[in-house]
């Protein structure tokens, strides 16, 4: 079987690619460039923005030394366009609404598992693989996703929003390894431009740069109050309410308040429409606790979630798993009652749901948190 790897430049689709090769399919490396990566500019060409980037050339070139030194084709698809239409406004539209998105989801289902799979096919391939750590199992004639077999590198969560049918078409060969088994067989293959190479973290198309700093570039500042929720008293001035997440302590600005014995303010509420930032003093628990959640955009890979069905979700990635009580609410959403109130659940996550087995049965994103009849952000 011919198949395409989606070689990023790291380790993970490095070994992954080699362990296909290793299976007997006949192996097709491909690079992805996603952003506009040129000096002093970042998407489609903004020259606002400082140039400590992602370095996206370097990344094809390690992705390079690997196929070679791995003896495969190595072939590059520019996605530029489609990053910035369905990823990148996507992460600034939930911004704007003051709500805290995941983009790499949102990659997944329109880029890697997307357009990608159309241009392999292109190129003669049944299928696609990647460097992910999960699962894919066949069962009586439906494809299923589960959790990978090392937890602690488990990206489920992030595969929650592909069709059934990308799915169908997507081999997960490290599924079954550790992460320390992916480093040591990369020492092995002396792949060095990735053997020891950093794993990408946080959000990749911002990098090392300050985070409000970037938004301002394409969000405006809006400044409002800063409220402490408890006496119900002005603060502080915040630069715009769509900047700061739930349970957020730095950056805040706040300190020397007068009559206020300072144990660390933290965000506990965002009021977007009245543009009141809400912050409380000292401990978090109470103040970002909710026990009920309304999920939407609701993706399912085979059988839909049964009204009064109790299953796992998580919230955010490898945070442990969370039990709620499941109900279809008429318009297809999912509302949520929680075992227990869980902390700083928030709006524009996402929030996949598992079964005890660790099959993955769905995914959605988080549009209202409550607690105790309350609406946290509003």
């Amino acid at each position: 079987m011919k198949v395409m790897v989606g070689l990023s430049g790291g380790v993970d689709s490095a070994i992954a690619a080699y362990l296909l090769k290793e299976a007997g399919y006949e192996v097709i490396c491909c690079f992805m460039r996603n952003r506009d990566s040129m000096a002093n500019n970042d998407f489609l060409g903004n020259p606002t923005v400082d140039n400590s980037i992602c370095p996206q050339e370097q990344d094809y070139l390690d992705a390079k030394d690997v196929a070679d030194r791995l003896n495969l084709p190595l072939l590059r698809v520019d996605y530029i366009k489609e990053y910035w239409d369905n990823v990148f406004t996507y992460f600034l539209n939930e911004y704007k609404r003051g709500r805290t998105p995941n983009p790499d989801i949102f990659c997944n289902k329109y880029i890697k598992f997307g357009p990608f799979i159309d241009f392999a096919k292109k190129h003669g391939c049944e299928m696609i693989a990647m460097g992910h750590y999960a699962k894919r199992v066949e069962k009586n004639g439906k494809v299923y996703l589960y959790k990978a077999f090392d937890k602690n590198k488990d990206q489920s969560y992030f595969l929650s929003q592909i069709s059934s049918e990308q799915l169908k078409a997507c081999l997960f060969p490290l599924g079954n390894i550790t992460k320390a088994e992916v480093r040591a067989l990369a020492e092995r293959l002396n792949l060095v431009s990735v053997e020891h190479k950093k794993d990408s973290t946080g959000i990749c198309f911002i990098g090392e740069r300050n985070f409000k700093e970037f938004l301002k570039n394409y969000l405006p500042a809006n400044p409002g109050d800063i409220v402490e929720i408890n006496s119900n008293r002005v603060i502080g001035k915040h630069e715009g309410v769509m900047y700061y997440t739930l349970g957020q302590r730095k950056g805040l600005g706040i300190g020397g308040i007068k009559g206020i014995n300072s144990q660390g303010f933290f965000v506990c509420k965002k009021d977007v429409k009245n543009n009141i930032l809400y912050v409380a003093n000292g401990s978090e628990d109470e103040h970002l606790l909710s026990d009920e959640a309304i999920i939407t955009s609701m993706n399912y890979f085979n059988e839909r979630i049964l009204d009064g069905e109790h299953l796992l979700v998580k919230f955010r990635y490898r945070q442990c798993d969370n039990g709620v009580t499941c109900y279809n609410l008429a318009n297809g959403d999912i509302k949520l009652i929680f075992d227990k109130p869980y902390k700083a659940v928030t709006p524009g996550q996402a929030c996949v749901f598992y079964r005890e087995d660790e099959e993955c049965l769905a995914g959605g994103l988080i549009d209202k948190v409550f607690y105790k009849g309350e609406l946290k952000e509003e």
